[in-house]
């Protein structure tokens, strides 16, 4: 339940290379929240367009709010608890990770990207806030924002914080 003006992610070097990590409560039960980061027709309402074989080793084709489009593999599935993907596009290779774990009536969501070069983790950063703020509207009937303003709002915070990597 992220308050405007409240940054829900940090940014990290890991063995050289940028890592996003992006930690919300959302007001939904595990399976519900799920469900909305692997079901197709859910994912289009906040994220994005997803097709393919979305199971474990499968193969899938995406394209986000944030311009972002390439390919992905589904690499560790263990609903409604652990999810993996690593996405490849023309820039190289990231992996995406989400562990969800209940807690009372909410849901703790923990999203972490791995694996890009340092000087775009504040933009990828930036960027995973806004989804996550829009994850957080879909689930409870709003729409989605204006993503790349909200982009541009958020980026100062997260360059201040990518500065201490560089």
């Amino acid at each position: 339940m992220t308050e405007q003006g409240t940054l829900v992610g940090s940014v990290l070097e890991v063995d050289g290379k940028g890592t996003v990590r992006m930690e919300d409560r959302f007001a939904t039960d595990v399976d519900d929240l799920w469900s909305a980061l692997t079901d197709p027709g859910r994912l289009a309402r906040w994220i994005g367009a997803v097709e393919g074989e979305l199971r474990l080793g499968g193969e899938f084709r995406a394209r986000f709010t944030s311009t972002w489009e390439g390919n992905g593999r589904v690499d560790v599935c263990d609903p409604p608890r652990r999810l993996a993907v690593t996405l490849r596009d023309e820039e190289g290779e990231t992996v995406v990770a989400a562990e969800l774990t209940p807690d009372g009536e909410y849901t703790r969501l923990v999203v972490e990207e791995r694996g890009f070069p340092l000087n775009v983790v504040a933009a990828h950063g930036a960027g995973w806030q806004a989804h996550i703020e829009d994850l957080e509207a879909y689930l409870v009937g709003r729409p989605a924002g204006d993503w790349l303003a909200r982009w541009k709002e958020l980026s100062p915070a997260y360059n201040d914080q990518a500065a201490g990597l560089r």
